[in-house]
């Protein structure tokens, strides 16, 4: 009997349906997928990573040709302490530069970078005995107009953007908000039928959106290591990623044979 394309997964072992074999699995993890490039999405979770899009979806809602004020300085860490709360807001504030936010496209398509993450920069190596070093942080963007990585260094001490660096090919791992877009596009191709019918099965209940599933979203890439089929060779010059979904509070569902494409808005079947 020819398998839809959705598993119910228990525990760890794949359900198949309408037999008693039990084929044992490992979640997450599997071939193409970058290692610890994972980002759970719950029910009650909401897009935006743990530093969020604040920025970006701030200055989203500007109007073109706004010349915003610089954020306030607000509470400072000290040293090589984490960067603050009022740190991560006017770092990534600075970092989106005009020219940035109107010539790039987040995960939906919206005007302005996908936000991916803010760490705190080393040290170079003539202030590491500075009494009073600066401190740097450097933001990441992906930006899906250009299927691009962004980078931006601003120093928190004078509030300059003084690096930028764009690198093609090189992905980090995906935001909660691109895990939820990337269901998304996935309900709402005809490969996922096996993913509702399977999700119906467990629950009673017809699936409609990314709320009703916990998802781990982990970079799908074709490299020198593993090759893939033709239909996926856009991966890595292309944002995809690979889903481990479970019902919340229930059952694996295994839907790692399929790939979403987030910047072609495409899904794959790779197995």
């Amino acid at each position: 009997m020819h398998r839809r394309v959705g598993k119910l997964l228990a525990g760890a072992a794949i359900a198949v349906s309408g037999t008693a074999i039990a084929v044992a699995v490992t979640l997450p993890g599997s071939a193409g997928a970058s290692d610890g490039a994972e980002t759970s999405v719950g029910a009650e979770e909401r897009p935006g990573g743990e530093n969020g899009d604040r920025a970006a979806d701030t200055a989203a809602r500007q109007p073109a040709g706004v010349v915003e004020e610089e954020p306030p300085v607000g509470e400072r860490g000290v040293g090589r302490d984490g960067l603050t709360a009022d740190e991560l807001r006017r770092v990534e504030r600075l970092a989106l530069t005009p020219g940035l936010r109107s010539g790039s496209e987040d995960v939906e398509g919206d005007r302005g970078p996908e936000m991916l993450g803010t760490d705190l920069v080393e040290l170079k190596p003539s202030e590491v005995d500075d009494a009073a070093p600066p401190r740097r942080a450097e933001v990441s963007f992906y930006d899906y107009k250009d299927d691009r990585l962004v980078l931006k260094t601003v120093n928190l001490s004078t509030g300059e953007v003084e690096k930028t660096e764009t690198r093609e090919g090189e992905q980090p791992p995906p935001t909660r908000a691109e895990a939820v877009e990337a269901v998304e596009v996935l309900l709402a191709d005809p490969l996922s039928a096996g993913l509702k019918q399977d999700y119906k099965a467990a629950t009673g209940k017809a699936l409609t959106g990314p709320g009703q599933l916990t998802t781990t979203a982990m970079i799908y890439r074709v490299d020198g290591e593993n090759a893939g089929p033709e239909r996926v060779r856009a991966c890595g010059e292309h944002r995809c990623v690979r889903l481990f979904t479970k019902v919340t509070d229930g059952p694996w569902i295994d839907v790692r044979h399929l790939v979403i494409d987030l910047s072609a808005g495409t899904v794959s079947r790779i197995g």
